[in-house]
């Protein structure tokens, strides 16, 4: 009888947590983290337009992020807040409003952050590229 209650409470683990990966939350994924310009006349054009993102530039005072073609979602992600790692044991959130489209040059593993989420982390704009973590903020 313990042994049935056991595996039970293992399915309903495992099931719990094939769901959570299901939702697509993300928990600490490692990413390369890179400049990006969300105002106009900087390198990339206005933000996607699709579910909450507005197709607008934004300032980069903000703390905004452009995620790679598959942690994007198909816009799923887009408004929602994720909090960036940095290894020198900073974090800050930052706002999706953007793909960072492989098919335009982002790394399948890149997420593309303002100049805000940079200075927040206490980190050098001119490296270019640093590795980070990322976590979806859930409420």
């Amino acid at each position: 009888m313990a042994s049935t209650s056991m595996a039970v409470v293992i399915l309903g683990i495992l099931v719990f947590l094939q769901v959570s990966g299901a939702a697509g939350w993300a928990m600490d994924q490692p990413a390369a983290m890179s400049l990006n310009g969300f105002q106009q006349g900087e390198e990339g054009g206005p933000a996607a337009r699709d579910g909450p993102c507005d197709g607008q530039y934004h300032s980069d005072n903000l703390f905004l992020v452009a995620l790679t073609t598959a942690w994007y979602e198909n816009g799923a992600r887009c408004g929602k807040l994720i909090s960036v790692n940095s290894s020198n044991g900073r974090s800050h959130e930052a706002r999706v409003v953007d793909e960072c489209g492989t098919d335009n040059g982002c790394r399948t593993d890149e997420i593309s952050t303002s100049v805000a989420v940079w200075e927040a982390l206490g980190l050098d704009t001119s490296v270019g590229e640093v590795s980070v973590t990322w976590s979806d903020v859930i409420w």
